[in-house]
């Protein structure tokens, strides 16, 4: 089942919804204000990785975005190409 977050554009909570399929089709609102105007986020993710000998490890960098907010970027190292 996926499981997917969302903002409400009106008071800015963010919460997740899921679904009992990617295809469900459903009325969403903001279970603090019930606003309809949302918007859907990317979430989180948390993972835990023991790179081998030799293998570098992922690299995450943080740069401003916008004046009082930062976004971060993932870099994980794959094969050489």
């Amino acid at each position: 089942m996926p499981v997917y977050e969302f903002r409400c554009l009106e008071c800015g909570k963010l919460f997740e919804k899921r679904f009992a399929s990617m295809h469900e089709k459903v009325e969403l609102q903001c279970p603090e204000c019930q606003s309809r105007s949302l918007e859907r986020v990317i979430s989180r993710v948390n993972f835990l990785t023991r790179p081998g000998k030799g293998e570098q490890k992922p690299k995450l960098t943080t740069k401003s975005c916008s004046p009082g907010s930062n976004c971060m970027t993932l870099d994980i190292p794959g094969p050489e190409e």
